[in-house]
């Protein structure tokens, strides 16, 4: 049989860890979108500082595993210690609006000329690329694009690509599943 005694006083060790890595990331900011990694899967990077809790320069599984528990309970909006599809659909919510956020903050911030904090038609035309991109698509300078034009565009960069181009999980190791 199970001591009660020592699973209690093993989950009040780990919900101390817990604290501790929780308040290591709320130093460092939200951390919940460190949860997904590049392909959108739970388990994130490696980040070294939040991990080393107690500060000396090491990190321990157990460290790693409190860590991991602070995020998943950040993630658990309802506190049932179980995620739901629904809270992590929330968490991919979360990041994905703070990286669109993020994108077009820098993309008015380069693109911004008269400097009121809005891109006018005029400066996203003033790109060099919507052009250039006019100008690769159509291939018999007729000033207009095919859709053939658009598929044979879509096969050369695949080409180009080794046949990938199109593929939506590809991460920086190749296609999911083939890495």
């Amino acid at each position: 049989m199970i001591d009660k005694t020592k699973i209690v006083g093993a989950s009040l060790v780990a919900l101390a860890i817990a604290l501790t890595a929780g308040a290591a990331m709320a130093d460092r900011g939200d951390r919940v979108g460190g949860m997904v990694d590049q392909m959108g899967e739970m388990g994130g990077a490696f980040d070294f500082a939040a991990m080393d809790a107690d500060g000396d320069g090491k990190v321990t599984q157990a460290e790693i595993d409190a860590f991991r528990a602070a995020q998943t309970a950040a993630i658990d909006t309802d506190g049932d210690g179980l995620l739901s599809a629904e809270e992590i659909a929330a968490m991919h919510i979360r990041a994905a609006t703070k990286r669109a956020n993020d994108r077009a903050a820098r993309m008015i911030e380069r693109l911004d000329t008269d400097g009121d904090g809005k891109l006018s038609a005029a400066e996203m035309m003033a790109r060099p690329m919507p052009a250039r991109m006019f100008e690769r698509l159509d291939a018999d300078n007729d000033g207009a694009i095919t859709e053939a034009e658009i598929a044979a565009t879509k096969e050369r960069m695949g080409e180009r690509r080794g046949g990938r181009h199109g593929d939506q999980h590809r991460g920086p190791h190749g296609p999911r599943g083939n890495n």
